[in-house]
């Protein structure tokens, strides 16, 4: 939506979309909250998230997930809750659970469980025959430091599995896996990433507004990010089309303009 006329902004590419995508972290909202989310920022998110294992404990979910369904935004599980199933030896489980509420998206991570990574992408194999699947990439332990080799090696095999978009773990703070402690971006290894996986396919975690900035800057207005705030959504556009000053003079061309 366009309130009014502004020339020179960068394109956005349109929804339906298969990269510039926006999705948002759901992490307990009401269905009013929802209600309200949708009718202000509804245009401008692509996925929404339902965070790690908070469907287990929110009321009205089906209610809930009918709201975005109606508003032709796809809603999936948080990877937590995946790997809490896996666990637990309940993947059957897991599966009725995905057609209990009818969901055509699905995450598969292992960022909070050790499992052999031949075996996770069985899952993702599996997953993909019924639903569209993200697998993350990285892990939540502050600790583990991932080399980029492996980054790379991870994300190919996972999407040779069948996996959509292969997500950059950040968690919903941002400051783990493609993150320092500080929230700063691990440079190196995102651009070593990008020599090999096309940018298209990855799904930045960037809850921080320096990080939307940064991946923006690199990446163009049309770069995927993820685990963005229900109050993010706009601001985050904004600075996708150059109309915050993070980014204000990153895509204008003072040529064409003429001043």
């Amino acid at each position: 939506m366009k309130n009014y006329e502004l020339k020179h902004l960068p394109d956005r590419s349109e929804k339906p979309r298969d990269f510039g995508l926006t999705m948002a972290m759901d992490k307990g909202l009401s269905l009013r909250e929802t209600e309200d989310f949708i009718e202000t920022s509804g245009e401008y998110v692509d996925v929404v998230k339902l965070g790690w294992a908070t469907s287990f404990v929110t009321p009205k979910l089906k209610e809930k997930i009918n709201l975005y369904k109606e508003a032709g935004l796809p809603v999936y599980f948080g990877g937590t809750l995946f790997e809490a199933f896996i666990i637990r030896n309940q993947f059957e489980d897991y599966l009725r659970v995905l057609d209990k509420y009818e969901l055509t998206y699905a995450e598969v991570s292992d960022g909070s469980i050790d499992m052999n990574h031949d075996e996770k992408c069985e899952y993702i194999n599996k997953l993909a025959q019924r639903a569209t699947v993200l697998s993350e990439v990285g892990s939540k332990d502050d600790q583990k430091i991932i080399p980029p080799y492996k980054w790379i090696a991870l994300m190919q095999k996972e999407l040779d599995a069948g996996a959509w978009k292969v997500i950059g773990e950040a968690r919903e703070s941002g400051n783990v896996g493609l993150f320092r402690s500080t929230g700063e971006v691990r440079s190196g290894l995102v651009e070593e990433i990008l020599t090999k996986i096309p940018s298209e396919k990855i799904l930045w975690e960037a809850p921080q507004k320096a990080q939307q900035v940064w991946f923006i800057k690199l990446l163009g207005a049309n770069v995927n990010l993820g685990n963005i705030a229900p109050n993010e959504i706009i601001p985050l556009e904004t600075i996708r089309l150059g109309l915050r000053g993070d980014t204000f003079m990153h895509f204008l061309d003072m040529e064409k303009i003429g001043k």
